[in-house]
């Protein structure tokens, strides 16, 4: 499997040293792990710089595996963080020992934390109506003192031209640092590549699922599940009709994967 150490044409990248990394079937996965995201988000917003984060998984690059369109959004990312098990795994068999899982909602928690101390205000774009209000509320209890500055729950399907403009328009309104952007993989993404690059010192970052967690719509799994990377097992089980599209791949991705182990151990010794 060839790697990428930086994302090569990936416009607004990081400027300075090669982001180290591996490419996963096409997918640029930067090793890192929460702590460090949450320093270089911090840093982007103190500095008002406009910055697109995704979380990569094992459904997001089969998604970007089949639509070209999908695998420009993740190389248009400044930061693609292993938010799956099976993407820190691989960063970790390719040398990086370093790198840990940076899981939606917990990053989600953690930046609303910092946010009190540090003045940084939020917006959250995605969800239905009413799990975007229940997820503000709960944001707000968790956290006194988090300043929501607006949020906003799209209708479902497709966002067209108009409405992509009239959403930049309200998050540059609201003034928020931090856009949560729930929209689910890979629309999330899609959007940020398309409309995240035009709001003016913020910080879009793709949590998809986090806004059912954290509102209390949807159960989450145990930490020990989670950490055996059996996540996805207990969602299926839990949501099997809506789930069934997304996890039928899987084998497909294990398949893929286990052929490229060759050259992922190669590299581990460069």
């Amino acid at each position: 499997m060839a790697h990428s150490e930086a994302h090569r044409g990936a416009a607004g990248a990081e400027s300075g040293p090669a982001r180290a990394g591996l490419d996963v079937l096409g997918v640029p996965v930067d090793a890192i792990d929460l702590s460090a995201a949450l320093d270089r988000v911090g840093r982007w917003i103190d500095a008002a710089e406009t910055r697109c984060v995704s979380l990569a998984t094992a459904h997001g690059v089969m998604d970007a595996r089949r639509t070209p369109e999908v695998r420009r959004a993740f190389e248009a990312a400044d930061l693609v963080a292993p938010d799956g098990m099976s993407m820190v795994w691989l960063l970790r068999l390719a040398g990086h020992r370093g790198a840990g899982r940076v899981y939606g909602p917990d990053l989600m928690r953690e930046l609303c934390g910092l946010s009190v101390a540090r003045g940084w205000s939020h917006f959250l774009l995605g969800g239905e109506e009413a799990v975007n209000e229940r997820l503000r509320r709960r944001l707000e209890e968790s956290f006194p003192g988090v300043a929501i500055a607006g949020r906003y729950s799209p209708p479902f399907g497709p966002l067209g031209a108009e409405e992509g403009e009239a959403i930049v328009r309200r998050i540059e309104t609201s003034g928020a640092q931090l856009v949560w952007v729930g929209l689910g993989s890979p629309k999330q993404d899609l959007w940020m590549a398309s409309h995240g690059r035009r709001l003016r010192r913020a910080v879009s970052i793709g949590v998809g699922a986090a806004f059912d967690f954290l509102s209390g719509r949807r159960r989450q799994a145990p930490r020990w599940i989670r950490r055996c990377g059996l996540e996805w097992l207990f969602r299926f089980a839990m949501e099997p009709r809506r789930l069934w599209p997304r996890y039928s791949r899987y084998p497909l991705f294990v398949l893929l994967i286990l052929a490229r182990l060759p050259a992922i151990w190669r590299r581990r010794g460069r």
